[in-house]
Parts: structure tokens; C-alpha cells; sequence
């Protein structure tokens, strides 16, 4: 995704209010956060301190979309097992290391996700909006965090087909964590185990033809 766009979008409300905002659309968050950030690229760091206590769910989803391409999956897998971990223990905000925060994306691939061109992310905002329950729980902040940092491992092993099923469940795990919407939440959670359990079968087939074909070699 090339290009880089000077002019902030017309009509935006301040990224401040939004980052900030129970509800807003995930699109009008991104939208602003790359408002606020006139650069052509916007770190990672720059974007946890935008998004306030909506950072773990947006992070994650912005570095999981990528994954669903052929290759680019253990690319992102180190920093969403990171952020994973630190949300399953217990915290509200991200603390990225140095060499994570320092990571960059370009300002118009934030604003392309959330421009016309996601008509996905858009037929699914119309849907997922607020709703508490047990998913929108501390409990729950903690099972997401566990079951994304379970995902982030099978991104980063090699294993052809594992990287799409939980990589799928955890993007709509986190449209529900960002809009604290805990029936979506429940269907991220489901997608994701299942996901997990096929990539996690996978890998110890391989692993089991592996032990097969080095014991018939030698």
C-alpha cells in the first residue's frame, strides 16, 4: 500500500474525543487517529497512547489483518504474542518495548482500512455495537488476551493452512473487545478455539510425519 495523503480528512471530530469514545465506529477511530498524526507513517507506540483503553483490541486487530496473507503471518506474530501475554496478565494498557513502539505503519494504509474501500469492516460496524457481559469482563479481557497470545504461536510456527482459522476468529475477537460488544466477543472466542484446535492438529500431524520419516531414513 503506497502513497501518502497531506491533508487530514474533512470533517473528522478531533482524534481525542474519539480515541477516548465508548462507541464510536472503529473506522471513525482509525480514521482520526491518522488524523492526529499528519506523518507518513504512524508508529506503533504513537497509536497506543491514541487509542486509551481501546489499544489492546485496535493493535491487535491492525497487526492481524496482515497475517491473513500468504507469508506475513510470523512477521506479526512476535508483537501480538506480546501484546497477548500482557493483557492475560491482567493489564488495561499496552506497554510495547522500545524496539515494538518504534515499529511504523503508513498513515494511508490506516485510513484505506477505514475508508469505503473495508466494505467488510463496515457491513460488521453496522452490526457490533455495545453490549456487556461476561466476554466484556476483566475475566474476559484475560481469556482474550491468553487465546491471542495461543494465536500469536501458531502464527509463528510454520505450518501450511494455520495461519487463516485463528488468525479469522481473533480479528472478530477484537471488533468485539473495541466495541465491548460481548456476543461478538462470544463468536471471536468460538471462532478462534476452533481456529486453534485445527492449526494445533495440523502441526502435530507434521510433527508426527516428521518423527515417521526421520526413524525410516535412519
Amino acid at each position: 500500500m503506497d502513497g501518502n495523503l497531506e491533508a487530514a480528512p474533512v470533517g473528522v471530530p478531533t482524534s481525542e474525543s474519539c480515541a477516548h469514545g465508548a462507541g464510536a465506529p472503529i473506522s471513525r477511530i482509525v480514521a482520526e487517529v491518522a488524523a492526529r498524526f499528519p506523518g507518513e507513517r504512524i508508529t506503533l507506540g504513537e497509536m497506543a497512547e491514541a487509542f486509551g483503553d481501546r489499544a489492546f483490541g485496535l493493535l491487535i486487530l491492525l497487526l492481524l489483518l496482515p497475517s491473513l496473507l500468504p507469508g506475513m503471518a510470523s512477521v506479526f506474530g512476535l508483537p501480538v504474542l506480546l501484546l497477548g501475554i500482557q493483557m492475560g496478565l491482567g493489564r488495561r494498557t499496552p506497554k510495547l518495548p522500545a524496539f515494538l513502539a518504534r515499529q511504523s505503519v503508513k498513515r494511508t494504509d490506516l485510513l484505506r482500512l477505514a475508508g469505503g474501500g473495508s466494505s467488510w469492516m463496515t457491513r460488521i460496524e453496522t452490526y457490533v455495537r455495545p453490549r456487556p457481559g461476561f466476554f466484556t469482563s476483566p475475566i474476559g479481557d484475560r481469556i482474550f488476551g491468553w487465546l491471542t497470545a495461543y494465536v500469536a504461536l501458531m502464527l509463528i510456527l510454520p505450518g501450511p493452512g494455520t495461519n487463516g482459522p485463528p488468525a479469522f476468529g481473533n480479528i472478530v475477537m477484537a471488533l468485539g473487545l473495541v466495541e465491548h460488544d460481548n456476543r461478538v466477543m462470544a463468536w471471536g472466542v468460538g471462532l478462534t478455539v476452533a481456529g486453534c484446535v485445527f492449526a494445533t492438529v495440523v502441526l502435530v500431524l507434521i510433527c508426527w510425519l516428521g518423527v515417521q520419516a526421520f526413524s525410516w531414513l535412519f
